[in-house]
């Protein structure tokens, strides 16, 4: 069985139609793409907004749809519309409709899925004594921090996207999945083995990742039998290599042999890669490992405030050498303002441990310049953007001892400071118990065309 998989994250930047094309010429037996991540943060699952814009992934969609009609076989689409929140499924719904209006598409299934899970459900849980596991270095979830969720989504395995093509769907539409689960789930439902069928998926969702040369967005093709995994790039300038492949199974975890889905664990810890044709390489030796309890990741945001961003420039050396007392004088004026409590203001200083902060291991002198975001904070708006503008524009005031001057040392590389989306937090990141794998997931099927 093949699946190919154009993009890594649907909507998140176009898919690269020429190598998409190679890949449906392939005739394959899906065609499979996941289109949300907790990469994004949590802004759009506290806020239930897209980060992507709509018309990227309605062109994705469109694409995609085109594609697997013409070739008669399933489309599958995983976490849609960023986090696989309610809403965003429904706009997806939405857009399958509307592009079988415009080309006139002959009628098919449409199956779609939910995965958000009522606070109160959880809360239930809790007091009825089930542990909601934190992951990380999250601790079990309290009522406090799930008080403070604005929404949770739980994140389904294969099990929602079989029971759909059980029921005959053409086209699904997945609320907040695992990534692999959205390509396992085909290959585990025509009978595949989990061990392969999850390294498909593993190494299938996020399509040219798992080739190189580097290059986002590009078409991959997957193929699996009983025995092994084969992945072939489909761009005409990319190969999918031993070192290509294996690097991927080792992306996005702390162990880099273990990928854990809800039902069990991928153990690749004995996958042997072999070059089998320029562009292929072939996997074996996957093995999967079922969990002793079925348990469901949960991901849930809050949000903390409204949001103001500034930006201050510093050329001059002196006042780069006391960056920090800067800084300090800025924070006290906001201080003096409005208290110790009751908003947050932050700073990041681009040229000195701007991207890594105190884990970055080189310790060197900042660079010959620096830029310093700033954010401010509350409540309300009005308050986030005085608390933002006090700690920008202080900086211009900061009085160091060794200036002469009365031009100050900063400068601003926007005069006003800017409204941004409202600041959220990770509050849930937790596993929840349950009796049936379905439990927390909704299906339904529908006529479209």
């Amino acid at each position: 069985m093949t699946i190919i998989c154009p993009n890594g994250h649907l909507g998140f930047a176009p898919i690269r139609v020429e190598s998409f094309k190679l890949g449906v010429a392939a005739k394959p037996d899906y065609v499979a793409a996941d289109s949300g991540s907790d990469d994004v943060g949590p802004i759009p699952l506290g806020s239930d907004t897209s980060t992507s814009p709509l018309a990227w992934q309605t062109h994705d969609l469109e694409q995609m749809l085109l594609a697997s009609r013409s070739l008669g076989v399933p489309m599958i689409i995983g976490s849609s519309g960023d986090t696989g929140s309610n809403s965003r499924v429904d706009l997806y719904v939405k857009i399958i409709r509307e592009l079988a209006a415009k080309h006139r598409l002959k009628r098919f299934k449409l199956g779609y899925f939910y995965s958000e899970v009522d606070k109160e459900r959880v809360r239930r849980a809790m007091r009825a004594g089930d542990r909601v596991i934190g992951l990380d270095a999250h601790k079990d979830l309290r009522e406090s921090e799930l008080d403070a969720t604005e929404r949770i989504v739980a994140m389904a395995g294969v099990h929602p996207f079989i029971e759909l093509l059980k029921q005959g769907a053409d086209v699904i539409i997945g609320g907040r999945s695992s990534d692999s689960c959205v390509f396992a789930a085909p290959a585990i439902h025509h009978g595949f083995p989990e061990a392969e069928s999850y390294y498909l998926g593993k190494v299938l969702e996020c399509a040219s990742f798992c080739a190189e040369p580097y290059g986002g967005k590009e078409t991959v093709l997957g193929e699996i039998t009983a025995t092994d995994v084969k992945v072939t790039a489909m761009h005409p300038d990319q190969r999918c290599t031993v070192a290509s492949v294996s690097g991927h199974a080792m992306y996005e975890r702390s162990n880099p042999y273990f990928e854990h889905v809800a039902g069990g664990t991928l153990d690749m810890s004995e996958c042997r890669y072999e070059q089998v044709a320029e562009k292929t390489t072939r996997i074996t030796g996957a093995r999967f490992k079922p969990a002793p309890e079925f348990r469901v990741k949960l991901e849930g945001a809050g949000k903390v405030g409204e949001r103001y961003v500034g930006m201050v420039g510093i050329r001059d050396p002196y006042t780069i050498a006391n960056v920090d007392k800067v800084i300090a004088w800025a924070r006290d004026k906001v201080r003096e303002r409005f208290g110790e409590q009751g908003y947050e203001l932050h700073y990041t200083v681009y040229g000195r441990n701007g991207v890594m902060g105190e884990l970055e291991p080189l310790k060197h002198k900042p660079a010959h310049e620096l830029c310093i975001l700033v954010q401010g904070v509350a409540p309300g708006a009005e308050m986030a953007e005085e608390v933002c503008m006090t700690g920008t524009r202080q900086m211009f005031y900061a009085r160091l001892p060794d200036v002469k001057g009365s031009a100050g040392g900063v400068a601003f590389a926007i005069d006003e400071v800017l409204r941004a989306s409202p600041a959220h937090r990770w509050t849930v990141n937790h596993t929840l118990r349950c009796e049936h794998p379905m439990e927390l997931f909704k299906t339904r099927v529908v006529d479209v065309g």
